[in-house]
């Protein structure tokens, strides 16, 4: 992975260098651009080998980290292979099977659900369409949206109706860089799609969260260590405040 913290040339049209105080939508690309750069293109972190072990893992992941779910797939996808193998056993082995996953009796519940619906509706195969996808039971459009950029970028590019995935990290980052104001993943996503290139929009969310998890932290954001600090309005090392602690402190739609 590159770590160069020498920032790239960052001058729009007008001439004058952007800087933390720029507009999103010139400083938006470049710091999507940079962390590309640094994070080579993005990688998704949960282990999988098919569309539908993603689906799984994602599933899986929520309230939880990418490093616990890893170690119950594991076994888990050693076990479980396809649709039908989730609904051939009780209920119960199933929960006891991602226990240590966290709120495992909803997550082995639509587990179970969606792979009845994808037997059901779509022949045992995972749909590569946001419209379908979110058809499936525990299915919104952040997982829908991360199987689609982790399995099927060339699909994610060419549907109407795909997106860029909004998780907590996602979140904090985009009111941390002021590309959003809201709380809402919906309308996260929304704002984002405003001021990136629909072909960044899978890579875009994938870098964002490694950044999230790597440098610019919930609690102690490391702002000396980060490729895109210029550009950043709430950069600690500038005096700046928290956007995205100072927008849920007063509450900002």
């Amino acid at each position: 992975m590159a770590h160069s913290t020498e920032p790239a040339s960052a001058t729009p049209p007008t001439g004058r260098p952007l800087d933390r105080d720029s507009g999103k939508t010139l400083r938006a690309p470049h710091i999507v651009q940079r962390l590309l750069e640094t994070y080579e293109g993005g990688v998704i972190e949960l282990d999988h080998s098919s569309p539908f072990e993603l689906l799984i893992a994602t599933v899986l992941s929520a309230q939880s980290t990418d490093k616990k779910i890893n170690e119950i797939t594991k076994h888990l996808f050693v076990k479980y292979r396809t649709p039908e193998d989730y609904l051939s056993v009780p209920e119960e082995e199933l929960q006891s099977d991602i226990k240590s996953s966290g709120f495992f009796r909803q997550k082995a519940k639509s587990i179970r659900g969606l792979c009845a619906a994808l037997i059901e509706e779509f022949d045992g195969e995972v749909p590569l369409r946001m419209a379908d996808l979110v058809t499936l039971p525990g299915v919104a459009r952040k997982t829908a949206n991360v199987v689609l950029a982790g399995s099927a970028p060339e699909a994610l590019l060419v549907d109407p109706d795909a997106g860029i995935a909004v998780d907590t990290h996602v979140t904090r980052l985009s009111k941390r860089f002021g590309f959003t104001r809201h709380d809402d993943a919906v309308k996260i996503e929304k704002d984002l799609m405003r001021l990136v290139p629909r072909e960044q929009y899978g890579p875009a969310s994938l870098v964002i969260i490694l950044h999230g998890r790597r440098v610019c932290d919930a609690l102690r954001p490391r702002c000396g260590a980060c490729v895109v600090e210029d550009l950043c309005p709430s950069s600690l090392i500038a005096g700046r405040r928290d956007k995205a602690k100072q927008a849920k402190a007063v509450g900002t739609d």
